[in-house]
Parts: structure tokens; C-alpha cells; sequence
């Protein structure tokens, strides 16, 4: 029997899966930088004036840049960065930071400070073809423009790896502030690139994410989806991304299972709302103003259509029911449902990355 570890919250589970039931695992590749090479690029950064860390998210990759990062102050005896977050994930953020860092919350919505330097890991978004730290900005701070980026979508499918016009309201929203960025390509194993300079700029490196992650795999009847890390399924709206990544893969009238522990909740104010019976499906398509959200509410509406949904997590299985979401407890009963359901011999499609990949 095979094993295989796929990341739940901030441990990995094991999926009991029988060599005849197993059609694929696909995980992301890439050649992993060294790290001379992340100090050599790093060194790039004026180190002489102050800098201020604002951390978008948490991940290994973030965790490995400010390491290496603090390495180079000290041997150069410049001052240590700020660093900066969200308070929901202050702790968890401080629980991997270095020695002698200092962490607080970034409550400012002011972000026009040149000393704030935002860090993110770029993946794909069903909205904006691309999750980078322009889309990341607009999405917290922009609230007004998202509903013009909102308006621009294509249709009422995720575009994940696409360059729709909402990826240039991002762009454009950005553009106000005189802020830098470091903007990183990783993978399960590490970090395979990184650029700094300003949000509008570091975009380009959807290139490299697209040449790393985009894989031809066919159709596949049955799929078990891991974001591949925690910070990827800290809540519903963002694990959903993983999703769309694999959605072009799944057959018509397949089965997806999404394994996303979601300690964050639902972490959607749209999707709240309509399990509240406080939105409705018709506002999703013209609405006059922008609930944050939505675009994942209208775009899990319409893939539901082509497949079947199930989740592995610690949500309310009244959630679930409320969405049309097949709710299952555990990642063992993944496994008992898919073989009650489709057969005993039926094969499944296995990602172990899924928030890193793209399926085609």
C-alpha cells in the first residue's frame, strides 16, 4: 500500500490508498534555489535605511527569506527588520521568525509608508488569473476597486493561470503606493525563485510560476486535492483556489475531494452570507458593491454544475449541506466514500500541491 502525506492545517495526514486505486499522485517540481543564491539576490536590498517586513501570509518560503535575510544583517552589522503581520497569524509567524526579531501587528491602512516591504508567495486565483502581492493588496486594502475587478471577470468560471482585465485593476491599484515587494516562486520542496522591487513590477514572475507548475495530466473521474500547505487552507474562500487549479482535469460528472482543514472558518464574508440567506445567487452576478468573496461563492455555483464536491474538514457539516458540499469527517472516510460510491476498483487522481499547480 502506498503512503501518502498530504498537508492538513499545520500537520500532514496520511491517505491510506491501495496501489490498484491509486491512477496518479502529481506533486510540483522545479530546481530548488541554493541558498548562496537567495543571499546573493538578497544583498540587493538596501540594507543601510530602515525596513519594515509586512508578512501577507505564512509559509516556509516567507520563513526561509527573512532567515537568511536576518543571516546577512548580522554578518553585516546592519539592523534587523521589522517585521510586520496580520494579528490572526501574528503567532504563527513568530513561532518560525529567527532570534532577536521583534514582530507586530500591521493594523495600518496607511500603506503608503516607502519603507514597507510586502512579502508573498505567489500562487493562482480564480479571479485574477494570479495570486501575487498586488491582488493580495487590492483584496485588503481596496475594497472599492475590487468591484470594478470583480466586473471584469470572464464569465462565471475560475480562470486560474489566465491574464484577465482584473489582473490590471490589481495592477493599477498598486501603482498608488510607493511600496517594494518580494515576490516569491516555491514549491513543496522549497523556494524556486524570487524578485524584489514593486508589486506592479514582480507580477512578471507569473512566467516562472506558469513554467514550473502547469501540468498536462488528461481527465480523471476522481481527485483528492491537498493545497500542499497550511496557510493555503487556513479557510474555505482560500482553499477553494486549489479547486479551480484542478477543475479543468476532472471529468464531467466526476468527484473532487478537497482536503482543507480550515481552522480560519469560512473566511468569506460572502459565502457567510449566503449560508445566512443573506445573499442571494442573482446578486453574484451584477452586484453594487463588493462583498469579499464572491467571486469564490459564484465560481463554486457554477463548477458544481460540471462535478461533484467533497471536503475533508473541521467545518460544520451545516456548511457543507448549505453549499451542496459533501461533508466528510476525516481523510479515511474520503477513501470509504469514493470506494462505496464509485467501486471498489475505481482509480484516483491524487495532488499533493494543489494551491502550487495547474491541471490541464
Amino acid at each position: 500500500m502506498p503512503e501518502i502525506w498530504l498537508n492538513y492545517g499545520i500537520t500532514d495526514v496520511v491517505l491510506d490508498i491501495r496501489a490498484e486505486n491509486l491512477e496518479q499522485k502529481i506533486d510540483s517540481d522545479g530546481k530548488i534555489l541554493d541558498d548562496s543564491v537567495i543571499n546573493e539576490k538578497l544583498s540587493k536590498l538596501d540594507l543601510s535605511k530602515p525596513m519594515e517586513l509586512v508578512v501577507l501570509h505564512n509559509s516556509k518560503s516567507i520563513q526561509k527569506i527573512i532567515s537568511s535575510l536576518f543571516t546577512i544583517c548580522e554578518q553585516k552589522s546592519k539592523p534587523f527588520p521589522k517585521i510586520l503581520t496580520d494579528k490572526k497569524i501574528l503567532n504563527l509567524v513568530k513561532a518560525g521568525l529567527p532570534e532577536g526579531s521583534s514582530i507586530n501587528e500591521f493594523d495600518d491602512t496607511d500603506i503608503s509608508n516607502s519603507d514597507l516591504i510586502f512579502m508573498g508567495e505567489m500562487e493562482f486565483d480564480g479571479l485574477f488569473g494570479y495570486e501575487t502581492i498586488a491582488t493580495r493588496l487590492i483584496k485588503k486594502f481596496g475594497l472599492e476597486s475590487m468591484l470594478s475587478a470583480y466586473a471584469k471577470r470572464q464569465g462565471h468560471l475560475p480562470v486560474p493561470g489566465q491574464y484577465p482585465e482584473s489582473l490590471q485593476e490589481a495592477k493599477k491599484f498598486a501603482n498608488n503606493f510607493e511600496i517594494q515587494g518580494i515576490e516569491i516562486i516555491a514549491n513543496s520542496q522549497g523556494i524556486l525563485d524570487f524578485s524584489i522591487g514593486h508589486p506592479s513590477e514582480t507580477i512578471a514572475m507569473t512566467k516562472i510560476l506558469e513554467s514550473n507548475s502547469i501540468k498536462d495530466v488528461g481527465q480523471h473521474k476522481t481527485m483528492i486535492i491537498s493545497t500542499g500547505k497550511d496557510s493555503s487552507n487556513d479557510n474555505l474562500g482560500k482553499s477553494l483556489s486549489s479547486l479551480w487549479n484542478c477543475a479543468n482535469a476532472i471529468k464531467k460528472d466526476g468527484l473532487a475531494i478537497l482536503v482543507a482543514e480550515c481552522k480560519g472558518g469560512l473566511g468569506s464574508d460572502a459565502i457567510q452570507q449566503y449560508i445566512e440567506n443573506r445573499l442571494t445567487l442573482e446578486q453574484l452576478k451584477n452586484p453594487t458593491k463588493y462583498i469579499s468573496g464572491m467571486e469564490d461563492l459564484l465560481f463554486l455555483t457554477e463548477i458544481q454544475k460540471n462535478f461533484q464536491i467533497g471536503l475533508v474538514s473541521i467545518l460544520p457539516e451545516f456548511y457543507a449541506k448549505k453549499l451542496e458540499i459533501i461533508s466528510l469527517p476525516g481523510i479515511k472516510y474520503s477513501m470509504d466514500y469514493i470506494l462505496k460510491t464509485q467501486g471498489a476498483r475505481q482509480k484516483v487522481a491524487v495532488i499533493s500541491d494543489g494551491a502550487r499547480l495547474l491541471l490541464r
